[in-house]
């Protein structure tokens, strides 16, 4: 029988020499390459009806790579198909003629290779052509044996060059190696001698050290002592120095504020008997002579008009006129208890605006009497002095921590030298009363606000 695969091509017939020969033994890796590779080659010259089914996909491929991706099918095809293992080796018989022809007579060229020569043989299948197959995987064998063998020499021979090169150099290395290791044990006996040597030296060193700051210490201690001493020594005589230097300048201060406060009231009762006398003579109207025949004659005099004077006149106490009045006596002093005047009058106000209200209005007052004006407020409770610009005419003064304005009044009173006078304007009655007693003329708050309002 004639197998066929897709087409009609001359078939061998069965029993022909060579034909049904088997294959003893896989087909060398080598000699597969080669036929697959004649296959590929072939491949392309068949229409795709004379191409077996499981082929025809890759009818399009190049040569190359249908060797690469259809290798194992054209090898399959070529064990399993004979119709188209025979296109496959008419195509063979074309292109390699000689060595066709001589495979054919049993004679295959001694010159040829045994790998094209087994795979001619495995397509053609001539009589013989296992041993052919199986001589060529054979000397294919021997011939890669031998390729390997002379490599592996080639490679021995620079691996035992390799070798002796990096003996030698490891002996070089290992005598380097010893050199140096000699010489370091050397130099480490040597600094081991010398660190032993300095750590002696570091033991007496600290040891002095030591010794030093004990020394020290105990030279501190005692000369802190010696300092704390001095130092307490000092202390007692700064304080004494300090205390005599108090002493002295107290002595100073009183010597001269007694005199210049004595020089001071001394020189405001002469301008007060001076304003005196002058108001004297215009009220009586005394020509300007400085003495008359009349004058020796011994008689009372009529005496000086002063605040008590003032009171017996014909005014209320709250009539405004009466302060007018005492503010016209000569060199009067009028002694305002502010915060008492302004929580009479307008109480509502906060106490800057209470302050500023009044002194407004002192201020008017000073400029239309001439008189000397003193407001004195109550600070005995501020955390800080009160910032403000007194206006003209008008004092304004503060009392002291631990001091109320009623003390201070009485202080500013009992300063005043005796006929002088003195106008204090306070609701208080224990103020008024112990201003009474200093000679000094109380008035009520109301009096002055009536005073004030009518401007």
């Amino acid at each position: 029988m004639v197998e066929r695969t897709g087409g009609n091509p001359q078939a061998e017939p069965e029993g022909a020499a060579g034909f049904d020969e088997p294959l003893d033994r896989p087909l060398p890796e080598g000699v597969r390459y080669r036929v697959v590779s004649i296959a590929a080659e072939a491949f392309g010259s068949l229409t795709p009806a004379e191409l077996p089914t499981q082929l025809r996909q890759y009818a399009r491929f190049t040569p190359s790579r249908r060797a690469k991706f259809a290798g194992n099918a054209l090898a399959a095809a070529l064990e399993t198909d004979p119709v188209f293992r025979q296109r496959i080796a008419g195509r063979l018989r074309e292109t390699q003629a000689e060595l066709a022809a001589a495979l054919e007579a049993g004679t295959p060229p001694p010159a040829a290779d045994p790998i094209d020569v087994a795979a001619a043989a495995y397509l053609l299948r001539p009589a013989g052509w296992p041993k052919l197959v199986a001589a060529a995987g054979e000397e294919a064998q021997r011939a890669h044996a031998d390729q390997v063998g002379e490599e592996t020499a080639r490679e021995l021979q620079q691996v035992k060059a390799e070798l002796a090169r990096l003996r030698a150099t490891t002996q070089t290395e290992v005598q380097s190696a010893r050199a140096e290791l000699e010489a370091a044990r050397k130099e480490t006996d040597s600094l081991q001698r010398k660190l032993r040597s300095i750590t002696s030296d570091l033991r007496r060193g600290q040891a002095a050290l030591r010794n030093a700051e004990a020394e020290s210490a105990q030279a501190r201690a005692s000369a802190a002592a010696e300092l704390a001493a001095a130092e307490g020594e000092a202390r007692r005589l700064r304080a004494r120095l300090a205390e005599a230097e108090s002493a002295l300048e107290a002595s100073r201060r009183a010597v001269r504020e007694g005199r210049s406060v004595e020089d001071m009231r001394l020189r405001l009762l002469l301008d007060t008997v001076l304003d005196a006398a002058q108001g004297l003579r215009r009220e009586l109207a005394l020509p300007p002579v400085s003495g008359r025949p009349a004058d020796t004659v011994d008689a009372v005099a009529p005496g000086a008009i002063n605040p008590r004077d003032v009171a017996r006149r014909a005014l209320s106490e709250d009539d405004p006129a009466l302060l007018d009045q005492l503010l016209a006596l000569p060199q009067a002093h009028l002694v305002v208890d502010g915060y008492n005047v302004t929580k009479t009058g307008y109480p509502t106000l906060p106490l800057e605006k209470q302050r500023l209200r009044l002194l407004g209005g002192l201020a008017v007052l000073a400029a239309q009497t001439g008189a000397e004006v003193t407001c004195v407020f109550d600070g005995a409770e501020l955390a800080a002095p009160v910032l403000l610009a007194p206006p003209r005419g008008v004092r304004v003064l503060f009392s002291k921590p631990g001091e109320t304005a009623d003390e201070l009044i009485r202080r500013l009173v009992r300063a005043e030298p005796p006929g002088r006078p003195v106008v204090v304007v306070s609701a208080d009655r224990e103020v008024a009363d112990g201003v009474a007693k200093a000679g000094a003329r109380p008035v009520a708050s109301t009096l002055l606000l009536r005073r004030l309002a009518r401007g």
